[in-house]
């Protein structure tokens, strides 16, 4: 024998009388058994919604502490899936059936309810409620997964638009070099013997300038296309960090020396017993200090900080170059991105798309913080791995 189920109603009505006849038209219902807790207050029917669960309120629309529509949308928020009966004298039908419009799932003409009629209104509004909480259910995931399709679809244009972008701007700074080489190479074959020897070795350094350069970019691009899918991996080794940092700078003092610029190198901290990957801390800190040179001013001065703490390493370079606008911030680490201020000088705009996936890779952050005509500084935090 199924177990019986009893439906809980909250009841509540002012009037007495109305409660104990509607508690005893329960009592006759043969079809289902009835649990009834009677209020006479609409605060009381908070205080009883917020210790148990009911499955359907019968709502007397004329209450001491509320009248007319006013408690609906407060029962509403209170038990937002307990379906509402509205109990309405005779002539306040038609404020019944707006109590309907707005949320309630039926009403009931006070004279004229008798058992059948009260259990029917009850069943139906139980059932109904369900129905929209189900109607509403599926609205919302329908919902959802627009969104995220929405979502997936504007994603999928911005990587097409980026991919068409790059391809664009790879195009065109291939072709730059290229037509260095067609140029040189069509004088050397078409007036080898008007040149002069001099102009002969300018022109092939002017071609081997821009093979270097092509192949640069490439690298570059390869790098990038490596690094976003997910090929670009941390192998760590024992490194001397600060060891390291000098050699790098080594390697670029003719550079800083050429455009008369003095690089000031501090280091903080121990760096004993560490673990890197050299070629991406090389990638890191050649950019860096590469572009603190190039866009320093002649005779200034460019400051690299090695600071060690408990669980990370920073690599600070700070400069006092031309700096980088807000706006231009905003594309700083996108491949071929360059400040609308770099003038003629020249770049890829690769090293800082580069720089960046390399932190990534190496579990660390990047951060800038740089204002036109004043300069740039870069901090990156790595975590520190020890042996």
């Amino acid at each position: 024998m199924a177990a019986s189920y009893s439906v809980k109603i909250l009841l509540i009505e002012d009037n007495l009388a109305e409660a104990r006849l509607l508690q005893e038209f329960l009592k006759q219902a043969q079809t289902k058994e009835f649990s009834l807790v009677h209020v006479q207050r609409l605060r009381d029917a908070f205080s009883e919604l917020s210790q148990q669960i009911y499955d359907v309120i019968l709502l007397d629309l004329t209450l001491p502490d509320s009248q007319g529509l006013s408690s609906l949308p407060l029962l509403i928020s209170h038990a937002p899936s307990t379906p509402i009966v509205v109990l309405t004298n005779t002539n306040d039908e038609e404020l019944a059936i707006e109590a309907v419009r707005q949320g309630a799932q039926d009403y009931l003409v006070k004279r004229q309810v008798n058992p059948d009629v009260l259990v029917r209104s009850v069943r139906y509004a139980i059932e109904r409620k369900q129905v929209l909480e189900q109607l509403r259910t599926v609205n919302q995931a329908l919902e959802t997964r627009v969104e995220e399709r929405t979502a997936e679809l504007v994603k999928a244009k911005e990587i097409n638009q980026f991919k068409s972008e790059f391809v664009s701007m790879l195009s065109h700074d291939i072709r730059n070099p290229l037509n260095t080489i067609l140029l040189a190479a069509g004088l050397l074959q078409n007036s080898d013997e008007k040149l002069t020897k001099e102009k002969k070795v300018n022109h092939l350094r002017m071609i081997r300038s821009a093979i270097k350069n092509m192949a640069q970019l490439l690298d570059e691009v390869s790098f990038i296309g490596k690094a976003d899918s997910g090929k670009l991996h941390s192998q760590l080794s024992q490194i001397d960090l600060e060891a390291f940092c000098h050699q790098t700078l080594e390697e670029l003092h003719l550079t800083a020396l050429d455009k008369q610029v003095t690089i000031e190198f501090t280091s903080f901290g121990d760096f004993k017993d560490t673990l890197w990957d050299e070629s991406l801390l090389r990638h890191i800190l050649e950019n860096l200090l590469s572009n603190a040179i190039k866009y320093s001013h002649p005779g200034s001065k460019v400051k690299f900080e090695l600071i060690s703490q408990d669980k990370t390493v920073t690599f600070r370079v700070q400069d006092s170059g031309i700096g980088i606008s807000k706006h231009d911030q905003k594309r700083l680490f996108q491949p071929f991105n360059r400040g609308e201020n770099v003038g003629s000088i020249s770049g890829t705009g690769m090293g800082l798309a580069i720089v960046k996936k390399c932190v990534e890779a190496h579990g660390g952050e990047i951060s800038v913080d740089s204002q036109v005509g004043v300069g740039t500084t870069f901090t990156v935090i790595l975590p520190l791995i020890k042996m």
